[in-house]
């Protein structure tokens, strides 16, 4: 890996070193008192040149499709953080926690797992009540009764187009995101070998 890094110019280094900052800072937020585990934390360098992409490809999909952002680690992270800023992280969480739960194999850890959920997110004093219509709520109550890795398959795909039409739009307009994608298509932008690549001024 030193060796990858020492073949880039030392202007690409800084930049990036900058991209990590301003991601960070972007982040700050989400990583303070989060108990999500992976949300709110953003992998940087070498899983992104393992999957062929490099960092500024990956902040400029974003803004390409929800599903984009959505299978990202730093865009799921840096759209927890703009979250946190609305008062809609669970939201998010939600989604999250349901993906998690389909990988599930125990038909006994699916039940418990179910049941914690639906305690979090769903029932009515819940402490991360999503918003979702009585009947879905319903619905994934009597789904509850005979768990199964879809149940709470409703729920989600109402919080997910509640997130993609209302939150996602903000947040490809929030000056945060903005910034960043500046830097990104600045850094995309700049050749990746030859000579140093000149500072944009635009």
């Amino acid at each position: 890996m030193c060796r990858t890094l020492a073949a880039f110019p030392t202007s690409c280094l800084e930049r990036a070193k900058e991209f990590k900052t301003r991601l960070g800072i972007f982040l700050h937020k989400s990583e303070l008192g989060s108990d999500t585990g992976s949300v709110g934390k953003f992998e940087w360098g070498s899983k992104h040149s393992k999957e062929g992409k490099n960092f500024s490809e990956d902040v400029l999909g974003w803004k390409e499709s929800f599903d984009l952002l959505l299978s990202s680690k730093n865009g799921v992270a840096a759209f927890h953080a703009f979250l946190k800023t609305e008062f809609s992280e669970e939201n998010l969480e939600f989604w999250l926690a349901c993906e998690e739960f389909k990988k599930l194999r125990s038909a006994t850890k699916l039940a418990s797992r179910a049941h914690r959920i639906f305690e979090e997110f769903i029932c009515g004093e819940a402490p991360k009540e999503v918003n979702i219509d009585h009947e879905t709520r319903e619905l994934t109550r009597t789904n509850l009764q005979a768990t199964t890795a879809a149940c709470f398959d409703a729920a989600q795909r109402k919080v997910r187009a509640l997130m993609e039409k209302d939150s996602y739009p903000r947040f490809l307009k929030s000056p945060a995101y903005r910034d960043l994608a500046t830097q990104a298509m600045a850094a995309s932008a700049s050749p990746s070998s030859g000579s140093p690549a000149e500072p944009s001024h635009t």
